[in-house]
């Protein structure tokens, strides 16, 4: 490489990373209400601590400084309460809301504009060093306290619901509810900056399944009334 070139490389990657530092803050405004001034957010949102650390971490493992790498990743998650595997792959504009519980396995795979809630878990099923946590595409929604396990693939444009168990592929655009996760039909609302901020308002399916026997009852029993009322009247 040409030694001149080397100063307008360090500046373009530092141009780089400011442009990266600055997206991440626009994108806590935009996917969080609460955020007030980007001094508050620069230094009380763990969820964007744990990101900018990862992003370290990650460069470390792979330059093959492993060790270090973990050793870094277990400190930044004593301060924040948020764990991230080094070895995990993330995409621009992710945000974690809150943070508390968090974890990102080593082979987890997350794309761009992804938005996730405390307690989410994106684990693995496998003791063999494969391809072992979810890979989750663009535009996803992960409501708090959702468990995704095993080497799955979760569409762009998805939203699992708050409390869900999810072990299987999820479709681009399909909303998964429940334990274990069952994709359900759920109408979208308006969403702000691409993603969708009402996970807690999701379809119940076991509820709408109640919901059409009761109404399948109701117009049984009233046929069922209609045939008496016909049987009395020949009688009468």
């Amino acid at each position: 490489m040409d030694t001149k070139s080397v100063p307008v490389l360090k500046k373009a990657v530092n141009i780089d990373m400011l442009g990266r530092f600055r997206e991440d803050i626009e994108t806590v405004f935009r996917e969080d209400p609460a955020a007030r001034s980007t001094l508050e957010v620069v230094l009380c949102y763990p969820g964007l601590h744990a990101i900018w650390w990862h992003r370290l971490t990650h460069r470390l493992w792979n330059a093959g400084f492993t060790t270090l790498a973990r050793l870094i990743s277990q400190f930044i998650t004593f301060c924040t309460n948020i764990e991230i595997h080094p070895g995990a792959a993330i995409g621009r504009r992710f945000f974690i809301d809150h943070g508390t519980g968090v974890v990102i396995g080593e082979t987890a795979e997350i794309g761009d504009d992804v938005l996730i809630y405390q307690g989410v878990v994106l684990g693995g099923t496998s003791h063999e060093k494969i391809k072992r946590h979810p890979t989750i595409g663009n535009n996803v929604v992960i409501g708090a306290g959702a468990i995704l396990l095993g080497s799955f693939k979760v569409g762009d444009g998805a939203r699992i619901g708050a409390g869900s168990v999810v072990i299987n592929d999820v479709p681009a655009g399909a909303t998964v509810v429940g334990v274990p996760g069952r994709v359900v039909e759920a109408p979208r609302k308006k969403k702000v900056s691409g993603v969708d901020l009402d996970h807690n308002k999701l379809p119940d399916p076991v509820i709408e399944v109640l919901h059409r026997l009761e109404k399948r009852i109701e117009s049984l029993e009233a046929e069922l009334h209609q045939v008496e009322d016909e049987v009395h009247e020949k009688h009468s």
